[in-house]
């Protein structure tokens, strides 16, 4: 088959696949640009089934434009907790500003005004404009360059910015007239349920017959890429500090600073402890407490702050795109103030909380697990 004719055969038995077999997805619900714009931004990175309960109560919370805009930035988080990618919902809300004061409220429909919105990149350009405006743009995700990869045996490294250009040329070239909404979806499906990275499911697929990546052999080798650094490790401590008297019950939390990784979230005490040899080989079970204690105590000096001895609670891991946390996880107690032997006044960034209290407050997820390991602990 000719590229003339292979083509149009891709666009027209992928829609008519897509039309038959597509899921029943909440924000397919209505062309509500702003809900489709919410749930392009929930999906970066993360998985269709993990973000349809967050989509829902997200809508049911912040139904319009005007609502997101006019929330306090601590709920949009709490309602954001668990998804990762923060800087995601705070540049969502800042742009839903922008529309709001700019458009009256109204998403644009024009590619120049919705691309220049803050964290909107040309793919969710392309998903807005085509899904909910129905414009003849083009909406790359990896998704769909690995499933054209495939299909026209394109060998070209994905993660090079000259082999987007040439995704976008040919994903537009693609869009049957009028149907550029479902068109971009229906790729988007092929790529999520059929042509997956690892084991495609080649004979379901409504376009194999043409399909050149196939015929060559070659279905699971492409799409290139070029891989990734693997996340850099790193040795953490952390302490769950248990308050007394008047605070028993609850445990003390921080805000993390305005700018930089996980900005303006709630976290535990934590420290970066020593990589050397010695150190990682008495981490385990049980940590290595005497070291967790002098990097603990000389990071909570620094707010004024002493700590008491620490015990043993768990360990926990977590993942950043270029930093993996290994963290040990103690408990342990502030010292009191040798004047009157009353409690320190805590920093303006920290705060006492129960279990229940803990709602009211966004913590990353690996806090979170922590938190929730212990205070189901202690209730038991």
């Amino acid at each position: 088959m000719s590229s003339s004719e292979q083509k149009p055969y891709f666009s027209t038995e992928l829609l008519s696949w897509y039309r038959r077999h597509k899921r029943d997805l909440p924000w397919r619900h209505s062309r509500n640009p702003y809900h489709i714009w919410v749930s392009e931004i929930m999906l970066q990175q993360t998985r269709v089934d993990t973000v349809i309960p967050y989509f829902n109560r997200f809508m049911d919370k912040f139904p319009t434009v005007a609502a997101l805009a006019e929330a306090p930035e601590d709920e949009v988080l709490k309602a954001w907790e668990g998804l990762g990618y923060y800087s995601r919902a705070r540049n969502l809300q800042s742009a839903v500003r922008e529309v709001k004061e700019r458009y009256g409220g109204i998403v644009p429909d024009t590619k120049e005004e919705v691309s220049s919105l803050k964290g909107v990149g040309p793919y969710t350009t392309g998903a807005i404009l085509s899904i909910a405006y129905n414009k003849p743009e083009p909406a790359v995700d990896g998704n769909v360059m690995r499933v054209l990869s495939r299909y026209f045996l394109i060998e070209d490294d994905i993660m090079k910015g000259s082999t987007r250009v040439i995704m976008e040329k040919l994903a537009q070239e693609l869009i049957p007239e009028g149907t550029a909404g479902d068109f971009n979806q229906a790729l988007m499906e092929l790529g999520a349920l059929v042509c997956t990275p690892k084991s495609p499911s080649c004979l379901t697929c409504p376009v194999m017959a043409h399909c050149a990546g196939r015929a060559a052999g070659m279905e699971e080798s492409l799409p290139v890429k070029t891989k990734a650094k693997p996340p850099r490790p790193e040795r953490r401590c952390a302490v769950v500090i248990e308050g007394a008297a008047e605070h028993a019950g609850r445990v003390l939390i921080r805000q993390r600073p305005a700018e930089g990784l996980l900005a303006r979230l709630w976290e535990l005490p934590h420290a970066a402890v020593p990589t050397a040899p010695a150190a990682a080989e008495a981490r385990g079970e049980g940590g290595d407490p005497a070291a967790a204690h002098a990097a603990l105590a000389a990071h909570l000096a620094v707010d004024g702050l002493g700590l008491g001895p620490v015990g043993w609670l768990m360990q926990a891991e977590h993942t950043f795109s270029h930093i993996r946390w290994e963290m040990d996880v103690y408990t342990g107690r502030l010292e009191e103030s040798s004047a009157l032997l009353l409690p320190v006044p805590l920093p303006s960034n920290y705060r006492w909380v129960n279990r229940e209290e803990m709602e009211q407050y966004a913590f990353p997820n690996v806090f979170l697990r922590i938190l929730n390991a212990y205070f189901g602990q202690t209730r038991g």
